[in-house]
């Protein structure tokens, strides 16, 4: 689960740097961080799976 959660830290890591870089204009950027949202959401996503059965034991 430790790796799991890292992996988290780094695409969100990732997503504010992009995102940010949409603010100032830079359209590729928005593209990337749009991405890394989604690829977000499918950790989160196996996160929650993940621990549901930790809880279970």
């Amino acid at each position: 689960m430790k790796e799991l959660v890292e992996e988290i830290e780094k695409l969100y890591a990732e997503f504010i740097e992009n995102a940010n870089k949409q603010i100032e204009g830079n359209k590729a950027a928005g593209t990337r961080a749009r991405k890394a949202s989604l690829e977000i959401e499918k950790k989160t996503k196996e996160f929650r799976k993940v621990s549901i059965e930790a809880s279970k034991k």
